[in-house]
């Protein structure tokens, strides 16, 4: 009696309510467009599709199938993304190498929605078939490296050394290339009488050169025998002894030694960038420059790494090591510029050069800081950075009396005033916890709720460092999504990553359902070389997506900023 109570109570509930019938639901349909599947899902009234169940798989014995899907952004309701309009979403096709002829290809389209009135369907599985001229699609391509090292195939040796210089060009426009401006700037402004337009840049030149020889025989040496040379040189104590050597370096500038001193590691140091005006100083130069490379240059760029797979897998570092030699070149020329610029602009020798070799001094110093980010806590190196700002305040005359002086000693003296002001600042948040220059007072700004939820809004990943633990992670998440992270505590790109790109909402929503893992590749064991070799990885950072079958999706080489990463991995 109860139950038919209860059911006559909910009976005008269910007249009330007219649910459509799963195929006024939703009316799928699929199209093929040269190598793409265009697929269409007409939502009926009050219908919405959930994005994590929409899925498009080909049949497993074809020479097609699908290298990515391009959904659109969808709506977060309830913490779940969802579309309530009709969706359209293309299908990216592939094929296996050596196929050219017309192959059957049938896909299957899966999906599940809900009504708002309260009814959930189904899962719905709909196959289409269709018959494909694999002529009008690419080889199989799972990545920008890929991609780049195939540019070397059936071109011309000018095509591929333009391609390659073009890339070289488009690097110079990227921070990678900033840190040399001020070493080579600095080794220019050290020769201080008798420099001209042509001995500046002979100079640079000379510097450039030297840098495009390391990259060149670094990168050969990895391409051939899989070894990260640049991974190597950012071990810690080869790391402090290079910040040493711009210490020194900028202990030179200050005036506390001069270039004749006995042979002394100090002296001999300062000679790499000063001894230009009495010998000609271009072995010094080159020194500088093949370091700069290989310390102070980016961790992996695609060009590079693209360059590299090709080596590897033809053995060509010919042709490998002359795509990155111009390639060095093209990111060389705004040093080029620089050098041809001081030579000729520069102003008639005088007190104004015992100034100008104290700031390079001051930023000498900040290089080296730079470089021991990569080793040190970010409260260590937070409190060098306000010791080196508050110094170079005095330097800068915060604390003389300006007198009757104004001009450029008052310029100066405010200019001291405010970095003053602003180590300060930078000591006071370096001992509240504070991890950024930009954020120095981040510990005061924020409540403990902010930070927490701060702290929520980032992607977060199991780290792990050898093979056991990787392939562990991965059966235990066998069927889902994976977003692989290759990091190390050396890697400044890591950190942009973290800090700009892994922390952005966008990035965080659209990773939420992903599981994810970062391999730790910091100390460059023998475990951490295997597994970038498992995924054509030369260097951190280097992130991997796997379908839910553990099969790699996209590869992305190089820091990407938040909607470019977006972009590339489809979300």
């Amino acid at each position: 009696m109860r139950y038919l109570i209860m059911l006559l109570s909910i009976f005008p509930l269910l007249l009330k309510a007219e649910f459509l019938m799963p195929n006024e639901a939703f009316i799928p349909s699929a199209t093929l467009q040269n190598d793409k599947v265009v697929v269409h899902i007409k939502l009926g009234e009050h219908i919405h599709i959930y994005k994590e169940k929409i899925k498009l798989t080909a049949n497993k014995d074809a020479k097609i199938f699908i290298k990515s899907l391009q959904l659109p952004k969808a709506k977060i309701e309830d913490g779940a993304k969802v579309y309530d309009t009709d969706i359209t979403f293309d299908a990216l096709l592939g094929k296996q190498k050596g196929v050219n002829a017309h192959e059957q290809l049938s896909v299957t389209l899966e999906f599940q929605g809900c009504s708002s009135e309260g009814l959930c369907y189904q899962p719905i599985k709909k196959t289409y078939t269709f018959n494909v001229d694999t002529s009008k699609i690419g080889e199989k391509v799972h990545s920008q490296t890929q991609t780049i090292s195939l540019s070397f195939q059936n071109k011309s040796l000018f095509v591929v050394l333009a391609t390659f210089f073009g890339f070289g060009l488009l690097l110079a426009m990227t921070p990678c290339i900033f840190p040399m401006i001020p070493i080579l700037s600095s080794i220019i402004v050290a020769q201080k009488e008798g420099m001209t337009a042509k001995k500046g840049f002979t100079l640079s030149l000379v510097y450039v050169l030297s840098m495009a020889v390391a990259y060149t025989i670094a990168g050969v040496l990895a391409g051939l025998f899989g070894q990260n040379l640049q991974a190597a040189m950012q071990n810690p104590y080869v790391v402090i002894v290079f910040a040493l050597v711009f210490v020194a370096l900028a202990f030179s500038m200050f005036g506390f030694y001069e270039i004749g001193l006995p042979a002394s590691l100090q002296s001999k140091i300062s000679k790499v960038s000063d001894d230009a005006s009495n010998k000609g100083g271009f072995v010094g130069v080159a020194i500088m420059g093949f370091l700069s490379a290989l310390i102070v240059g980016p961790c992996v760029a695609p060009p590079l790494a693209g360059t590299l797979i090709y080596i590897g897998q033809t053995g060509d570092a010919l042709l490998g090591g002359m795509a990155l030699f111009v390639m060095s070149l093209g990111m060389g020329v705004p040093l080029l510029l620089i050098g041809l610029g001081t030579g000729k602009f520069m102003p008639k020798p005088g007190g104004w050069m015992n100034s100008v070799s104290k700031i390079f001094g001051v930023v000498m110093l900040g290089i080296a800081i730079w470089m021991l980010e990569k080793i040190l806590p970010s409260s260590v190196t937070m409190l060098l950075w306000a010791v080196l700002f508050i110094i170079s305040s005095v330097y800068l005359g915060a604390f003389e009396s300006l007198g009757a002086s104004r001009g450029w000693y008052a310029f100066m003296k405010g200019l001291g005033l405010v970095l003053f002001l602003y180590g300060l600042v930078v000591f006071t948040g370096a001992l509240s916890g504070a991890k950024t220059l930009l954020h120095p007072l981040e510990p005061f700004t924020q409540s403990h709720s902010a930070v927490g939820a701060a702290q929520t809004k980032h992607l977060s990943f199991q780290v792990v460092k050898n093979k056991a633990d990787f392939d562990a992670f991965v059966r235990a998440n066998h069927g889902k999504k994976i977003l692989i992270d290759f990091a190390a505590q050396w890697c400044t790109a890591c950190k942009e990553y973290d800090e700009n790109t892994f922390s952005n909402k966008d990035v965080v929503e659209s990773f939420a359902s992903y599981k994810k893992v970062r391999i730790d590749v910091t100390d460059n064991t023998q475990e951490s070389k295997a597994l970038m070799k498992r995924f054509g990885v030369f260097g951190p950072p280097a992130v991997i997506v796997l379908d839910a079958k553990g099969d790699v999706e996209h590869t992305i080489i190089g820091y990407k900023p938040p909607k470019e990463f977006l972009q590339l991995l489809g979300e």
